[in-house]
């Protein structure tokens, strides 16, 4: 037997270089089809299609010129807080005979949603007493009602 030819290992390691090619891209796409899809808000292409809908019952609510102030007032036990909601009409009077809702959820927990009804207090004021189940920040989206009048509006409160 002769001399084993200059280089003949110079396949072998176009080989292995593509195994390791192979193997990576195999981990690579068996993590993306197995990991997060990416899918924040669901029904997004419905929602971006309702978007002039959307903008034009931003624009009415808007013209309403409605006041709206809402603040927490912590409570003395665990997560507990006052929420009070208070609604004025452009010409400064309290609104009052409103349904008034809140669909309080976490930023970045799903199926931490808590709907709630604010009772009236009168002179406009609207509120509501939460006993929390965790501290932090809660995204409440407020919905009111009444005399044919709609508004809506989103606050992101921290519960201490």
């Amino acid at each position: 037997m002769g001399e084993r030819v200059r280089g003949w290992w110079y396949p072998y390691i176009f080989l292995a270089l593509l195994g390791i090619v192979i193997v990576v891209n195999g981990t690579m796409a068996y993590l993306a089809t197995t990991t997060f899809n990416g899918v924040i808000t669901e029904g997004a292409y419905e929602k971006g299609n309702d978007y002039n809908r959307v903008l034009a019952a931003a624009k009415e609510q808007a013209q309403m010129g409605w006041a709206v102030k809402t603040e927490v007032i912590p409570g003395s036990v665990g997560h507990a807080a006052e929420i009070t909601v208070s609604f004025k009409n452009k010409d400064g009077k309290a609104i009052d005979g409103l349904d008034v809702q809140a669909l309080a959820d976490r930023p970045n927990v799903n199926g931490a949603e808590h709907r709630f009804v604010f009772a009236p207090k009168g002179n406009g004021v609207y509120s509501v007493q939460i006993d929390f189940p965790e501290s932090g920040q809660w995204d409440f989206d407020f919905l009111a009602s009444g005399d044919g009048n709609t508004y809506q509006m989103l606050r992101r409160f921290i519960i201490p």
